[in-house]
């Protein structure tokens, strides 16, 4: 069953007539766990690609080989079990294919912040936050319908891995939301480049997040980067492969310099190391573990079309 939200989200996407991405060989790692990624064989690339949709929001449809994949970006608070997506083929109407998710438990960090009010913000800070949590929630839900030119990135900074995806934390013995990205250590000033083509589509200075960007990289692929020194872009920049973005900085909610590195799939932020190239992979990076594959670097076996 399909609530009418989803309906109406999926025709819009088909008013919109948005092309799927046409990707060979380039699909992120499969974790099918909270704060991973599903892919799900949803027709053959001989047929027009399909619109699809996964808890209102439209997801990503990828070629490979001769298939169209969705590239679906699971929640860190969504429930294992067994979850559908709405795939619509034209005019001829909704179907729906199922698919399971697994069940993944990442680990605690414990982090103590000198600055009370960035654990307890006052009234007029809460009232900054909400406005800005608002305009992120916006800019996540960006559905753009040029397709991504890689769905492989490489890393955005050098430095070494401080916090993995997934943490569990507690900010002075208080718990808090779990950790939606990577952390990066490295000194401030260090450059932070696009690791894949995009467009800058928010900046700003956040109470919790510091200096800000976010890079549509398009059909809702989305990417930010935290506690920036700098800034070297504006909104509107469109931004090769490697292009700087800024400079790593210690602005926001931060116990030291780094960059956080926040990937978003379908308005699901997911773990990050999933997108890394094959080359990255194998130069490796200190710390640098898959978290939604349970630290462990697993190539995705071929995915099935069986319709």
């Amino acid at each position: 069953m399909y609530s009418p939200h989803i309906f109406a989200l999926s025709a819009v996407g088909l008013a919109l007539a948005a092309a799927a991405s046409a990707v060979e060989d380039n699909l992120p790692l499969t974790a099918p766990v909270p704060g991973g990624v599903a892919i799900v064989c949803v027709g053959r690339a001989t047929d027009p690609a399909p619109k699809v949709a996964f808890d209102g929001q439209q997801v990503l449809v990828a070629r490979a080989g001769n298939a169209w994949q969705a590239v679906v970006g699971l929640p860190l608070a969504l429930k294992p079990g067994v979850h559908e997506l709405a795939v619509l083929e034209g005019t001829e109407g909704a179907r729906t294919i199922r698919f399971d998710v697994g069940s993944r438990d990442y680990e605690t960090q414990h982090l103590v912040l000198a600055d009370r009010r960035q654990v307890e913000p006052t009234a007029e800070d809460l009232r900054r936050i909400n406005r800005e949590q608002e305009m992120l929630v916006r800019a996540f839900s960006t559905f753009s319908g040029a397709a991504p030119e890689s769905l492989s990135f490489d890393l955005p900074s050098e430095g070494r891995v401080s916090s993995s995806f997934g943490l569990r934390r507690i900010l002075n013995n208080e718990p808090r939301q779990p950790h939606g990205g990577l952390d990066i250590a490295t000194p401030s000033g260090t450059p932070i480049v696009a690791p894949a083509a995009g467009t800058v589509i928010e900046t700003g200075d956040y109470f919790f997040n510091g200096l800000t960007v976010l890079l549509d990289h398009g059909e809702g692929l989305i990417t930010m980067y935290n506690h920036l020194s700098r800034i070297d872009v504006s909104k509107g920049a469109r931004l090769a492969r490697g292009s700087r973005i800024g400079a790593v900085g210690s602005t926001g909610r931060v116990t030291g310099p780094h960059l956080h590195w926040s990937v978003s799939l379908n308005n699901a932020r997911v773990d990050p190391t999933l997108f890394l190239s094959s080359e990255v992979r194998k130069q490796g990076l200190a710390g640098l573990q898959p978290a939604a594959l349970g630290g462990v670097w697993a190539e995705s076996a071929p995915i099935q079309c069986n319709e």
